[in-house]
C-alpha cells in the first residue's frame, strides 16, 4: 500500500545539527518543524499537526517510543518513523507496537527516510539469515542502553565494560 506525499513533517532529535541538516535537506520540497525534545515535539504536533514525523529513539533523558504513543493517541493517522543508531530487533518491534509505520537506522539520510514514509515501506533484508556475532552484541548493547533510557554509564556498569569502552562500542554500528 502506498501512502501519500508528504507535506509537512515534524522531525524531533535531541542533536541540533540533525535537526539542521534535516530542515536544510527537506525544507524546499515540504514544510518542516523541529523539535529537540518531547514536550516540544507534542506541542507542535498537536498545533501544527503534520502529515508526518521522524522520532529519534533517544531524546536526552526520554525516548522516542514514549512520544510515539503519545503521538499516535493523540493523531492516529499522523505516520512515524522511528530512526535510530541504537536499534534492536525488541526496539523494533516495540515502536511497531507503539505506533510507528517505520522503523530506520542510523546513518539514513532525510530524503530516504521520508521516501520510505511515503512509500511505506521498510529497508529490505533477509529475516531468516543469522545474525552475525557482531549483530548479536550491538543488539545485546543497544538493548541495555534503551533499558537504562540512555544513561551510558548506567549501561556501561551493567555490560561490565568501562563507559569509554561503550561509547567506542556504539559509534561502530555493526555490518
Amino acid at each position: 500500500m502506498a501512502a501519500s506525499r508528504v507535506r509537512s513533517l515534524l522531525v524531533v532529535d535531541d542533536d541540533e545539527s540533525v535537526l539542521a541538516a534535516c530542515t536544510r535537506s527537506l525544507r524546499r520540497e515540504r514544510k518542516v518543524y523541529t523539535a529537540d525534545n518531547a514536550l516540544a515535539a507534542r506541542h507542535i504536533a498537536r498545533s501544527a499537526r503534520p502529515d508526518a514525523v521522524i522520532v529519534d529513539l533517544r531524546l536526552g533523558t526520554g525516548n522516542g517510543l514514549d512520544l510515539i504513543y503519545d503521538l499516535k493517541a493523540d493523531r492516529p493517522e499522523v505516520r512515524i518513523a522511528l530512526v535510530s543508531g541504537y536499534l534492536s530487533i525488541t526496539i523494533a518491534m516495540q515502536a511497531v507496537k507503539a505506533g510507528a509505520e517505520t522503523v530506520l537506522v542510523k546513518p539514513i539520510s532525510p530524503k530516504e527516510i521520508v521516501r520510505h514514509i511515503e512509500e511505506g515501506t521498510t529497508p529490505e533484508g533477509d529475516i531468516n539469515a543469522t545474525p552475525t556475532l557482531e549483530r548479536v552484541e550491538w543488539e545485546h548493547i543497544s538493548r541495555v542502553v534503551a533499558d537504562t533510557n540512555g544513561n551510558i554509564s548506567e549501561a556501561a556498569r551493567r555490560l561490565g565494560v568501562y563507559r569509554q569502552t561503550l561509547q567506542r562500542r556504539l559509534r561502530k554500528p555493526p555490518k
